[in-house]
């Protein structure tokens, strides 16, 4: 990893937020953490993002724009060029885990969180791999 992990995570849920904060925050220490708690305005919310992200990961059942959405207008941004992007959902059903390989997502973590695992995940995704954390 050339530089600081940047991390952004989009999701509408209150206690998802205060978790992901205090385990990005908090246990890993990374210090440029952005979250955000709606879709809304997404565009421009990106746009103004300082820095960009090196790590972008989203809720996919929100609104108004889910994250298949919020994942394709990221793929337009140049700036997002091989950041890799990780679907965070409850909804791991085969199909829906398809869905999410087929839309371009770079990987997946279930819902609820491993806290244990969470670090080493992360770590593992800003190192390049595509991690696909399916549990039941």
């Amino acid at each position: 990893m050339d530089r600081e992990p940047v991390v952004l995570y989009v999701e509408d849920d209150v206690n998802s937020r205060k978790l992901m904060e205090m385990l990005l925050k908090r246990r890993m220490k990374l210090k440029h953490v952005t979250i955000l708690e709606d879709s809304q305005n997404f565009i421009s919310n990106m746009q103004a993002l300082d820095p960009k992200p090196n790590l972008i990961l989203l809720d996919i059942h929100m609104l108004p724009h889910n994250g298949f959405e919020m994942l394709a207008m990221l793929r337009e941004m140049s700036w997002v060029g091989d950041t890799p992007i990780v679907a965070l959902t409850a909804s791991v059903m085969n199909e829906e885990v398809q869905r999410l390989r087929n839309a371009g997502f770079d990987g997946c973590i279930s819902k609820p969180l491993e806290i244990e695992d969470f670090p080493d995940t992360i770590a593992r995704i800003l190192e390049g791999e595509r991690v696909w954390r399916i549990t039941s």
